[in-house]
């Protein structure tokens, strides 16, 4: 098939695309209600890459009673206009994932129906704006079904008015209530933004998470000093100096750079499909070191801070502490003696606590943790690492005490915190073709499974003939 030259005709081999692999067709799940209120069969909660393309999948599989709610004004879902800072995606650019093996729902398709073969091979990786606009193209033409200016909060438990376990989430715009609910936040999906005390301590005019909305243009002429030494440090430090700011300053702790990408490794079919099901030691061991490496910087990202002259990087000299000055600074106390800044960013990354995302507090303390299923030996030990969640296999908590809340076995958790459990799955577009189709397999598994006893009586009740006989051909015996 000739390749599409425009959108209108991109977006024709998708409906005859999807026309042509939609076996089997037929509606499976029946609409459920709870005190006569709709119960869904799906809410996921996250807009960005992963929720939308959890949904596709869904919808693939018939599973069409589901909705999508995002905190985010349309457009804004994930950090790609918010705090990647970052001018293009760090993937290689013929990296698939949402397309979900589908050709015509690939980024390169789209992008050469409005710019051409050769604006895709001319370009080296793909601009963080595009791919924002392609995901919003992906979930129009697959018409997942999303609803902006929602955000989520406490679940708990409830039944359907057949009897079937199924949960109450409140929201902004009042509960909603869904037999499954996956939560496809990414970074944020089982903790928060991390920074050391002593800069939390600090007042919010002198310090930021790299997460965090900082006016850059503030920064103009003033010495910057970042904390960390990633992929994320190092573009604030290389957006600080792109606004004007006199001095950035980066940190890292370590003697020397993190340069290496593990993720380049292990972007590979048997870890991408199989990590999650190896022994928890195997797990463990590729995992933790993956995440004890933190993300490294690439080339590029290197180029882009390094091209300014007032930029510095020190190695090996962690901060220890840090104070404002009585003329408005900060006093930053590190290994190697006092440093003085005007504004500090922390690239600092996430800490695993359940209590302070709202969809878990309810159960926080339930949650088992890898800390409480498996016990790495000494030379692999990590406090930090063992807070994340032992998930299920799929993607559902897990009780820390069996008992007390069954119930969030119909939580699916699929973000940053399932990497300890299954690797680059529940964030990352490299793994994706694998990590959304083991998800919704779950989900299937657990609505059909949860519907036995209906689906049985349908069966029974079925007599519906495929052929009609003449009894006059039927010979007596």
């Amino acid at each position: 098939m000739p390749a599409a030259t425009n959108l209108a005709e991109l977006e024709a081999d998708v409906v005859r695309d999807l026309a042509l692999i939609a076996h089997p067709r037929m509606d499976w799940l029946e609409a459920k209600t709870s005190g006569g209120q709709p119960v869904l069969d799906v809410l996921i909660v996250g807009g960005g890459q992963c929720g939308v393309v959890t949904a596709f999948a869904l919808l693939r599989e018939k599973v069409r009673n589901i909705l999508v709610v995002d905190r985010a004004a349309r457009g804004r879902e994930g950090p790609w206009l918010t705090y990647a800072r970052m001018p293009k995606l760090r993937s290689w650019k013929d990296q698939s994932g949402p397309d979900l093996g589908i050709p015509s729902l690939t980024y390169q398709a789209w992008h050469e129906a409005q710019f051409g073969a050769a604006g895709w091979d001319a370009m080296t990786l793909i601009p963080k704006e595009l791919w924002n606009d392609y995901l919003l193209w992906f979930r129009r033409v697959t018409r997942v079904p999303v609803r902006n200016g929602v955000e989520a909060g406490r679940i708990a438990p409830t039944r359907t008015d057949d009897g079937l376990p199924c949960l109450r989430v409140e929201t902004s715009e009042g509960p909603l209530l869904a037999r499954k609910v996956v939560l496809a936040t990414g970074q944020e999906d089982a903790g928060r933004w991390w920074m050391p005390d002593f800069v939390a301590a600090l007042p919010p005019a002198l310090r930021a998470h790299s997460a965090e909305d900082i006016d850059f243009r503030a920064l103009r002429g003033k010495v910057v000093a970042v904390l960390g030494a990633g992929a994320s440090a190092f573009d604030n430090a290389a957006t600080a100096l792109e606004h004007g700011a006199a001095e950035v300053h980066l940190f890292c702790r370590r003697a020397e750079p993190q340069l290496v990408q593990p993720y380049r490794w292990l972007t590979f079919a048997g870890f991408l499909e199989a990590l999650h099901a190896v022994p928890d030691a195997w797990r463990w061991r590729f995992m933790a070191d993956v995440l004890g490496m933190r993300e490294a910087f690439p080339q590029d990202t290197w180029d882009r801070a390094a091209r300014f002259g007032n930029f510095r990087m020190h190695v090996g000299r962690p901060w220890q502490g840090a104070q404002e000055t009585h003329d408005g600074r900060v006093a930053i106390r590190t290994s190697e003696g006092p440093f003085l800044a005007d504004y500090l960013i922390c690239g600092t990354g996430i800490r695993m606590d359940f209590g302070s995302v709202p969809t878990l507090s309810a159960f926080a303390g339930n949650i088992a943790r890898w800390s409480d299923r498996y016990t790495p030996p000494p030379e692999e030990a990590d406090e930090r690492l063992g807070e994340f969640p032992y998930l299920a296999a799929d993607y559902a908590f897990m009780e820390r005490v069996p008992g007390g809340a069954p119930w969030i076995a119909d939580i699916h958790l699929f973000g940053i915190a399932s990497t300890l459990s299954f690797g680059p799955a529940g964030a990352s577009i490299n793994a994706m073709v694998y990590a959304v189709p083991r998800l919704a397999r779950g989900l299937v598994r657990g609505l059909f499974e949860a519907d036995l006893p209906r689906l049985w009586q349908s069966y029974q009740a079925y007599d519906e003939p495929i052929a009609r006989i003449d009894p006059g051909r039927l010979a007596a015996q």
